[in-house]
């Protein structure tokens, strides 16, 4: 092998491994475990990593009910989403009584590319 020439690697669907991933949610903190799921989603952590290519894992989150949320944001924190039109602004508050989805909060970690609405999909 010639050592000067060094090729970069790109991945394609072909060549992509996805493999199975299985996140514990016990008491970890509910934005950082969102963020580490969103990396293995995206597969950020690979080395031949494509930015247009999911070439991200499959990751299944269990005991989600047990994630943490750090202050007061289980009593008091409202979220708030717009909807595109003039007056759209909604707020939601949580419920105490459940766990808020970490699926949807994991792609809300992705970037608002063509990728983010397939990775939704795929829940």
């Amino acid at each position: 092998m010639d050592t000067l020439s060094y090729k970069t690697i790109s991945a394609n669907a072909e060549t992509v491994q996805k493999e199975w991933v299985v996140v514990d949610a016990t008491d970890q903190i509910l934005g950082r475990l969102c963020s580490k799921v969103a990396k293995l989603l995206r597969g950020k952590y690979k080395t031949n990593y494509t930015p247009h290519v999911d070439c991200g894992d499959n990751v299944i989150i269990i005991n989600a009910d047990k994630a943490k949320m750090t202050g007061k944001k289980w009593t008091e924190h409202q979220y708030v989403r717009y909807t595109g039109y003039p007056g759209g602004q909604r707020f939601t508050a949580q419920d105490p009584s459940g766990c808020p989805a970490a699926q949807e909060r994991a792609h809300l970690q992705w970037p608002r590319a063509s990728a983010r609405g397939t990775a939704a999909q795929s829940y």
